[in-house]
């Protein structure tokens, strides 16, 4: 049988993170390769507990369809969430998704045309690159140091083409490289995009993660004219499972993101958003929080410490302040893809750095997730791994 399927669908291909964690669902396989929170950090009693509660207070509204921008008190809750990152919005600005990876796909359905151009920093997402390529852009990256996008960089390219819909950030522990943007790289990015004319989606799903000193603005916060859309999500402050995230974002620039939204799904899940409404509500989240946070930290600092004792002197790697991931570069002629293939024989997995590189190369570099297994098994993944990179050398 030969269908027509539309162009876009060659454009899509699977996620190579999503491949390899299928091959590490088995119990023996040390995985750095996913994004996942910790399970056993998963409110899980107190959830048996809310989830009773808003069936038998309001169980035929939990199981009926809702407004497309959202069940209400919990974009009252997400107002309040906005004002740690430093930015006052009311529950008006503030769109329900499943999930910020829908805030992903949206964005590029809002803006992007077949041939428009979307600039990034270089490693970006992978998860984005996959959402945005759909809608057949093109991807200019923008190199990165320790404070974020080199902004000398990034005005020559949009001084140079006419057709850019939007700047694509993570700035805070960025995934996957686990650098913070500076404040100054904050505030220069708004006025490159006021300059030229360019809305910024800032991708924030790790910025109340931060393990030593204060939460930085968000790139919203310094927003003076409405142009930059802000996606959030419960996935890493609380459960992935449940699919919610949010997008803030000036009224006009959220109408359209609303209309795509009832396109797309209608709505998300109605009882989903009313269990998180009454966990925010009756429990303590910034407790649960900084719970996350000791786990993630202590993982952090095993995984530092014993890739400088394993790894050899050679390979290069971030020093992360928060998040779930490190950026590890090996000597040029170090594939990494070959790396990964000859780990998972010893039973380690991560994924190989080229994948979130829009436009290729860079094969020598990998990404490694350590909130996801213990102490113990993260410092043997990495002794196996500095033996296998040392036998590659």
């Amino acid at each position: 049988m030969t269908l027509n399927y539309a162009n876009r669908i060659s454009n899509i291909k699977a996620s190579e993170i999503r491949e390899l964690l299928k091959l590490t669902q088995r119990p023996d396989v040390i995985s750095f390769a996913g994004g996942l929170p910790a399970p056993e950090l998963f409110p899980i009693e107190e959830l048996k507990k809310i989830s009773k509660k808003v069936l038998e207070e309001n169980g035929t509204a939990a199981l009926q369809y809702g407004p497309t921008e959202g069940y209400e008190p919990l974009r009252e809750k997400i107002t309040e969430r906005m004002a740690k990152v430093h930015v006052n919005v009311t529950s008006d600005d503030v769109l329900i998704t499943s999930g910020s990876q829908q805030g992903l796909d949206f964005s590029a359905k809002v803006f992007i045309n077949p041939g428009d151009i979307i600039i990034c920093e270089s490693p970006t997402y992978l998860g984005a690159i996959n959402a945005f390529k759909a809608y057949e852009p093109n991807f200019i990256e923008v190199e990165t140091d320790d404070e974020g996008m080199i902004m000398k960089d990034l005005e020559e390219v949009l001084r140079n083409n006419d057709n850019v819909k939007f700047i694509y950030v993570i700035p805070d522990f960025q995934n996957p490289s686990g650098k913070t943007w500076s404040i100054e790289r904050r505030k220069k990015l708004v006025e490159l995009a006021n300059k030229y004319n360019i809305a910024i989606v800032e991708d924030n799903p790790y910025g109340e993660l931060r393990f030593e000193g204060e939460i930085y603005p968000a790139i919203k916060h310094y927003d003076t004219e409405g142009r930059v859309i802000f996606l959030g999500t419960f996935s890493k402050i609380f459960c992935p499972g449940l699919r919610l995230g949010w997008v803030v974002a000036d009224k006009e620039v959220l109408n359209k993101y609303i209309l795509v939204k009832q396109g797309a799904d209608l709505q998300s899940s109605t009882i989903s958003q009313m269990e998180v409404a009454k966990f925010l509500e009756e429990y303590d989240i910034e407790k649960h929080i900084e719970k996350i946070k000791v786990v993630y930290k202590k993982r952090r600092d095993i995984m530092m410490k014993t890739i400088e004792k394993e790894f050899p002197k050679e390979v290069k790697y971030t020093y992360p302040e928060g998040g779930l991931f490190t950026w590890v570069v090996l000597p040029a002629h170090i594939n990494g893809r070959e790396l990964a293939v000859k780990i998972l024989e010893k039973n380690v997995a991560f994924v190989p750095g080229g994948s979130f590189f829009p436009n290729g190369g860079n094969e020598n570099t990998f990404r490694m997730n350590y909130s996801n297994m213990d102490e113990e098994r993260i410092g043997e993944g990495i002794k196996r791994l500095g033996i296998a990179i040392k036998e590659m050398m």
